[in-house]
């Protein structure tokens, strides 16, 4: 919006010309996003504690959270919100890598209010049913899977290769199914791994923060056949121009977290938790990152990786791994405190983040 607006005063003051750098156009969106955040804060977190329903509690989960329960949640339509309005505003609105990853943002964070929704105002625990949510994830993955596919450049094939970081030299192109299979389950199952990591003060926020600034610079070296060449990664026309999406969540995250900190005056909810991991997964989808975000979003991964071996464990040998399920949880059981886990968390987010980042030169 705000970019049509810089390009054609452009032709009255060359200062103007500034605009047009993702650089520059990114650090605006990501401190439009902070500051609305911040602005904005407050009265979003009046408005949903008048639900007065607060974050359903877990009554076999660890005993200091009952002491949570009330606390408003649904916080996460303030980052959407924000990323939105800082999109609309920095971004350039002609390309279609922004758009089909604002939709895929809506969608899923649609998905996540009806359930956040079922549980506040409904007084309903158990949310929106399992089957119909993971129907609802699958219809949107698949619909921005085929998307991409139908609309990649028949005339850039890196567009649609599979890449192994660290070994530049081996691409494997994809087919229509397997192209389409690997961004729905990319979508989908980061959707839900920052879901399920979303249970302690701030735990999924910051290292949704620092994995979306990564895959920013992927974007932003994607996007640029100079970046790209050197770095020998694929080359993806358009894709430079989701830095300013990354870089507005990376400030609308921040400004979440000024309210979401330990303790919490306000928790995400499924609105925002499925509406970002969606948007990871597309991103990395799009700029040809699949592996490398399964690197620096460890912690996610992780985290689903403890719920799917408690559940094998129980079935099929009635003992459980750990203590409970995810688990943050389990360290919390052995008495770690809240805060301690969730900053020992972040950091080993940092380090996985770094570990990404290298795989840019590592050849």
């Amino acid at each position: 919006m705000l970019l049509e607006l810089t390009r054609w005063l452009q032709q009255l003051e060359s200062l103007f010309g500034l605009f047009g750098y993702l650089t520059f156009r990114g650090i605006l969106a990501a401190l439009t996003s902070l500051f609305l955040s911040l602005w904005l804060g407050p009265a979003v977190i009046r408005r949903l504690a008048q639900f007065k329903g607060g974050q359903p509690i877990r009554a076999d989960g660890p005993q200091t959270h009952f002491t949570k329960a009330g606390t408003p949640t649904m916080g996460g339509a303030l980052i959407l919100m924000t990323v939105l309005l800082s999109v609309l505003l920095w971004g350039d609105l002609r390309n279609r890598y922004v758009w089909v990853v604002l939709a895929v943002m809506l969608a899923f964070g649609a998905i996540g209010w009806y359930d956040d929704w079922i549980k506040i105002v409904r007084r309903d625990p158990n949310g929106l049913k399992s089957r119909w949510k993971y129907l609802l994830q699958s219809v949107f993955g698949l619909a921005a899977g085929i998307f991409l596919w139908m609309t990649a450049d028949p005339s850039v094939p890196a567009s649609t290769t599979f890449y192994i970081p660290m070994i530049k030299s081996v691409a494997l192109p994809l087919a229509g199914l397997s192209f389409i299979a690997i961004a729905y389950f990319w979508i989908v199952g980061f959707s839900n791994a920052v879901n399920l990591t979303d249970g302690l003060d701030g735990l999924a926020i910051m290292p949704t923060v620092l994995v979306a600034c990564a895959l920013g610079v992927f974007a932003y070296a994607s996007g640029n056949a100079v970046f790209s060449a050197y770095l020998q990664i694929p080359q993806v026309p358009g894709a430079g121009e989701l830095v300013i999406i990354c870089a507005a969540i990376a400030g609308a995250g921040l400004g979440f977290l000024w309210f979401n900190t330990y303790p919490a005056m306000v928790f995400m909810g499924d609105i925002g938790a499925l509406a970002l991991g969606a948007v990871l997964g597309t991103v990395a989808v799009i700029v040809r990152q699949e592996l490398v975000l399964v690197i620096m979003g460890g912690i996610f991964v992780i985290e689903t990786l403890s719920v799917m071996i408690q559940v094998a464990s129980f079935k099929l040998t009635g003992k459980r791994v750990f203590r409970m399920a995810p688990i943050h949880h389990h360290f919390e059981l052995k008495g770690w405190p809240e805060p301690r886990v969730i900053v020992r968390f972040w950091i080993i987010s940092v380090v996985l983040v770094l570990v990404g980042l290298a795989t840019l030169k590592v050849r």
